[in-house]
């Protein structure tokens, strides 16, 4: 079966709205792996606008089941990632601007400086994923870098407004899933999946992870992490593998 990947990103999103010590990451990762995660995920921004140098060095420390860690292609974070040693990091698009990730990586016009950015992650023993949208020409070129894995981007099946455009994204999805795979990839999928859309994905063979942040943690401030984490664990335990 596929994992349930758990983004805590936005209880520090929460922290920092007050700069305060309150609600910590670390303490809903730690919730978050006794309620079903299988990994968890934070987003180390240029900007650090959420998820602080802190919150990553504990997090590698007490995270016992993966840290995965997304972040921008740039020679700082390069260097972070080298140091703190997650088990996958996850390269991303991004803007100072956007409220979240806006689409996905452009490898096919970035191929060769992603190629050699992944080489000391990869000689680091880091795996790497790349972020990208469902588009057969940035499928092949992530197949050429030497990353491991890609992470399909679902925002625009999940943001579709009716359900003939919804199922237009699902098919790139599935199709996209299938090129990947047959390059060798392995598949996450992530972005904008809740506890209904991702019901979609339920007959879908051959994902390997999905990608979860805001719903959980929307969830969560409802009726708490525990259950919300549980809750689509139970989920996607339920998926076929």
């Amino acid at each position: 079966m596929p994992h349930l990947a758990v983004n805590v990103d936005h209880v520090a999103t929460i922290r920092q709205a007050r700069l305060a010590a309150e609600p910590d990451p670390v303490t809903a990762a730690a919730l978050a792996e006794v309620s079903g995660a299988a990994a968890i995920i934070v987003h180390l921004r240029e900007d650090r606008r959420h998820i602080q140098d802190r919150d990553v060095e504990i997090l590698r420390r007490t995270v016992k089941t993966r840290l995965h860690l997304e972040m921008a292609a740039t020679q700082e974070m390069g260097g972070i990632a080298r140091r703190i040693l997650p088990d996958l990091v996850c390269l991303v698009p991004e803007k100072r601007r956007e409220l979240t990730t806006e689409g996905g990586l452009d490898v096919a016009g970035q191929e060769g400086a992603l190629t050699a950015f992944i080489v000391p992650l990869a000689a680091a023993g880091i795996e790497v994923s790349l972020f990208i949208d469902p588009d057969p020409a940035q499928i092949a070129a992530a197949a050429r870098t030497g990353a491991g894995y890609v992470e399909l981007h679902t925002g625009t099946y999940a943001e579709a407004k009716t359900p003939a455009a919804r199922q237009i994204e699902f098919d790139r999805l599935l199709a996209a899933l299938d090129q990947a795979r047959g390059l060798g990839l392995l598949v996450n999928m992530g972005h904008g999946l809740d506890y209904a859309n991702i019901m979609a994905f339920a007959r879908v063979s051959g994902v390997n992870e999905y990608s979860i942040g805001h719903a959980i943690v929307a969830r969560a401030v409802i009726t708490g992490f525990p259950e919300a984490v549980s809750r689509m664990a139970d989920i996607v335990s339920g998926f076929v593998s």
